[in-house]
């Protein structure tokens, strides 16, 4: 019974961020990633776990070219929820997101590639705030625009 309800709720989520990305003109690649993205933000293994399996729905349903990539790095963040394991799982999908980023369009809007020189690694983001996913509330505000794609 829990299956099957985690299995909905699922498909539902899947469903609002496809609604929501065409509303924001932005793939629903890139709204999950913003959510995996918030979650580490806030350091809740939970919720970043459950927007990952969203991911990977609108990653099985993308024409990508990097699409099983990027379903193995956000496997790898719904697999745990060892909030650890899941921001060092998020350095290779952000990586690899960035890459699909520079070669087609993701967003009407902007989105910046943020860089933490404390952990060596970046993420995107839609806004120019700096909000550290790596270390969330311990260092919000570490790192730098590397850059932008428009």
């Amino acid at each position: 019974m829990k299956k099957f309800i985690l299995a909905a709720s699922m498909l539902t989520a899947l469903f609002s961020f496809r609604g929501e990305a065409q509303d924001k003109g932005q793939s629903p690649l890139l709204t999950n990633y913003y959510s995996i993205k918030d979650a580490l933000v806030s350091g809740n293994a939970d919720n970043a776990a459950s927007a990952a399996a969203s991911f990977v729905q609108a990653a099985k349903t993308s024409d990508a070219s990097v699409k099983d990539k990027l379903i193995a790095d956000a496997s790898g963040i719904s697999g745990t929820k060892d909030l650890a394991r899941q921001r060092e799982a998020f350095k290779t999908l952000s990586d690899d997101l960035y890459q699909l980023a520079k070669s087609s369009k993701l967003s009407d809007q902007p989105i910046y590639q943020d860089y933490c020189p404390m952990k060596k690694a970046s993420w995107l983001s839609s806004s120019t705030a700096i909000k550290n996913p790596y270390y969330g509330s311990q260092m919000l505000s570490c790192g730098k625009i590397n850059d932008t794609i428009k």
